[in-house]
């Protein structure tokens, strides 16, 4: 075997690692990040040991729950395009993407430790998010459903804005006013 490769996992350690992942996101939601490890592996129906086993450090639990908030919101794009017309599903990803940054809200300063010890838990995030937004923008813009003059760049920037001003969960109703008057700008009009 390569020096550093890895093996695939067994498929029940594989589930066992998404039932942490799944766990810790409820957990961390609903007790902040400082919350109990064992908790986490309680309530994914773990011991312990299989915690720490694939999350060492509660940075690196955290990281892999960011990593999979990511994948998660990327991979709803074009689950959402098969399923609805391409402007209603630019909008409801819109909606997961206020999901996504909120829950990221509460991670930021774990985040930004794990940053500052060199590693970079955010990796290819931002390419990731903006390749979602281009494959629905795309698929708005050959549906004739919104204007081709605005990049996913400009739109991906509006969406942080109101990210940043409205990340808190008590800020949703607000947030997804301006979400609506965004869409509504990006709109081809008659």
């Amino acid at each position: 075997m390569v020096e550093g490769a890895q093996r695939p996992l067994r498929a029940d350690a594989r589930r066992n690692r998404e039932k942490i992942l799944t766990a810790a996101v409820r957990v961390f939601a609903a007790e902040g990040l400082d919350a109990h490890l064992e908790r986490i592996a309680k309530e994914a129906g773990v011991g312990s040991a299989t915690l720490y086993r694939n999350f060492p450090t509660r940075e690196a639990l955290v990281e892999a729950v960011y990593r999979q908030e990511v994948a998660q919101l990327c991979d709803a794009a074009p689950t959402l395009l098969a399923a609805e017309p391409a402007f209603e599903a630019l909008r409801a990803w819109t909606r997961l993407f206020l999901d996504y940054v909120t829950a990221k809200y509460g991670m930021i300063e774990a985040l930004r430790a794990i940053a500052a010890t060199g590693n970079n838990p955010y990796g290819h995030s931002r390419e990731m998010i903006r390749a979602a937004l281009s494959t629905l923008m795309d698929a708005c813009a050959a549906a004739g459903a919104i204007r081709t003059d605005i990049s996913p760049t400009d739109f991906g920037a509006a969406l942080e804005g109101i990210a940043l001003t409205s990340a808190r969960p008590e800020q949703r109703q607000q947030a997804e006013r301006l979400l609506d008057l965004t869409l509504d700008g990006l709109k081809t009009r008659p």
